[in-house]
Parts: C-alpha cells; sequence; structure tokens
C-alpha cells in the first residue's frame, strides 16, 4: 500500500457562483464538499489509478467527523487519522464561473497537543510497516514542531519506506536536510526555499539541500524533475480551463504511483502532469477527469535537458 500523510486535514468546500465580485451578495449554484487537505487529495487519486491507499493524520470535531464520514463513502481508501480534541479545519474555494478563477479560504487547523503527536507517531511507526511508498504532505497545524517531517522522513528512511515531500517554508526547508527521496514544491515554494525564480537551477540547488529527487510544478508550463541522471520537463500540450485546486495534489499521486510501478522517469513525468492538468477538469480537488487525463497522456512530451544546462 502507499500512505500518505495529512497532518493539517481539511473539509474542503467548493462553492460555484456566476461572477465572483466584492462587496455584493451572491448566489451560489453549487457547493461540493470533501475530505481535504493535501495527502487525502493524493490518496484518493492513487486509488482511481488502482492502488491501495492509506490516509492517516489528524481529525477532529464536527468537521473532522464530516471528513471521516464522507472518507467513509469512497471505500477504497483506508482511514487510519488519529482523534484529536480541536475542530479540523475548512477550506473554503470559491469559483468564478465567467472566468474559471478561484478564490481559496484556509483555516489554521486545530491545535495538537504532545499527547495526541505520541499517539500519531505510533500510529505512523505501525503504518510504515506495510507501506512502499510514504506521501508527506501539505501545512502543519498549529501545536506541532517545524521540524516534523525531517522526523517522519527519517522514520520512514530507517523502515526502508521511500519518502515524497510536499509541502512549504521552514518544514520544506527542515525537512530536505533529513534527505527525502522526492521532494514537490511549486515554482513559488522552490524560488522561497533557494532565492532563485530560474527552475533548473532552483531545482538543482534543492537537491544540494539534500532531496535526492527534485520535481517542481510549473502550473501551466507543467512540471520539471531533476534527478542524479538528469532532468526532464514536460508541459500539457494546451491550456486547460478549469479549477486547478488539488492539481499538485495529483501530481504527487502519478508521481508516487510510478515509484511503486518502477516506471522510467520521463513515464513518471508525464502521468504527473497529465493527471495534474485533468484535475483542473475536474468539480472538486481529489478527482481528475479521466477522458482528459487519457487524452492527455498521449499528447505530452517529455523533453530532457542536456547535462550541466
Amino acid at each position: 500500500m502507499i500512505l500518505t500523510v495529512t497532518l493539517n486535514a481539511a473539509l474542503d468546500v467548493t462553492y460555484r457562483v456566476p461572477r465572483l465580485q466584492p462587496h455584493t451578495t451572491h448566489r451560489v449554484t453549487e457547493v461540493v464538499e470533501r475530505p481535504g487537505g493535501k495527502g487525502l487529495n493524493v490518496a484518493r487519486v492513487l486509488t482511481a489509478l488502482g492502488h491501495r491507499a492509506v490516509a492517516t493524520g489528524f481529525a477532529g470535531g464536527g468537521t473532522g467527523d464530516a471528513v471521516r464520514a464522507l472518507l467513509a463513502q469512497e471505500t477504497a481508501v483506508t482511514d487510519a487519522l488519529v482523534p484529536v480534541g480541536g475542530a479540523t479545519r475548512r477550506t473554503v474555494a470559491v469559483v468564478d464561473e465567467s472566468t474559471g478563477d478561484t478564490t481559496q479560504l484556509n483555516e489554521p487547523g486545530p491545535t495538537v497537543t504532545p499527547a495526541e503527536w505520541d499517539a500519531f507517531m505510533a500510529t505512523y511507526r505501525e503504518l510504515l510497516a506495510d507501506a512502499r511508498a510514504v506521501a508527506l504532505c501539505g501545512s502543519l497545524p498549529p501545536g506541532v514542531p517545524v521540524d516534523v517531517y525531517a522526523r517522519l522522513t527519517r522514520a520512514a528512511r530507517t523502515a526502508g519506506v521511500p519518502v515524497l515531500l510536499d509541502t512549504s517554508g521552514e518544514p520544506l526547508r527542515r525537512g530536505l536536510a533529513a534527505r527525502p527521496d522526492l521532494a514537490k514544491p511549486n515554482a513559488d515554494e522552490l524560488a522561497a526555499l533557494t532565492g532563485s525564480t530560474e527552475p533548473l537551477r532552483a531545482a538543482r540547488d534543492a537537491r544540494r539541500r539534500g532531496a535526492h529527487t527534485v520535481a517542481a510544478s510549473l502550473g501551466a508550463d507543467g512540471m520539471l524533475v531533476v534527478t542524479s541522471d538528469g532532468a526532464w520537463q514536460a508541459a500539457p500540450p494546451r491550456r486547460i480551463a478549469g479549477n486547478p485546486t488539488g492539481a499538485g495534489d495529483s501530481a504527487v499521486a502519478g508521481l508516487l504511483s510510478g515509484l511503486v510501478e518502477n516506471l522510467p522517469w520521463p513515464a513518471r513525468l508525464a502521468r504527473a502532469v497529465a493527471l495534474s492538468a485533468a484535475t483542473v477538469r475536474a468539480p472538486a480537488a481529489g478527482e481528475f477527469d479521466r477522458g482528459t487525463y487519457e487524452e492527455l497522456l498521449g499528447e505530452i512530451r517529455v523533453t530532457e535537458h542536456p547535462v550541466g544546462a
């Protein structure tokens, strides 16, 4: 199985409105609620790709109950969330149907106590025993030390489980020092980490900070991956209109599934880019439009960067 970790899970609420305008009342045309947080999105996409996925992290309060109830309806995803006393956060995405643009509102999440953290670590170590890979995803809730992804990475490496790290800021910086197998920042996160806005240079810098491989999400420009053996880049053949929420999480699922299937890097990259683009066409994060995915997968071309370029 593939294990995903979402320390700051959420109830994702997506509103669609004809046109988003400040200082006015809006009539919502559609509401979609899903279990949210990056790792839960990754787990749902993995199961849609035919992999067994187990999701752990924290869940608490009425919002946490709603997350677990919705997750139970998606029977392919195994719920291994750890209870906490505080309430799981909500994230609200407002989609402007006239432009396709999305406005995102994210709550901070519950405060995690030392006892709750210890309970999570016990669960995490047990789950690692059966994991073929683990994804450490997203922001940290209050009360969790900033170096926790470094701790979780070291625990996974001790257990012999490959680690993908998808976070930002100081948790990313600390996590890289623990040498994850793969880090997946987006372009802004990579620039904040390295000070460089040139993706290839920044990705190589991030590798020097500890990651064995860096896969950088470049939005509409696709994805760049830098490994010890080379560097490749891929992009969708055309711009895909829709809601980009969760597109990066689908890319993580593509990379993880390619890892456990032992695909060569160009094939992993093409899958990740096709899934990311197909998620833009889906109604909510954690889903992808299968027709778009299958169509794009055959059209994506992967370009190799010359050594030293």
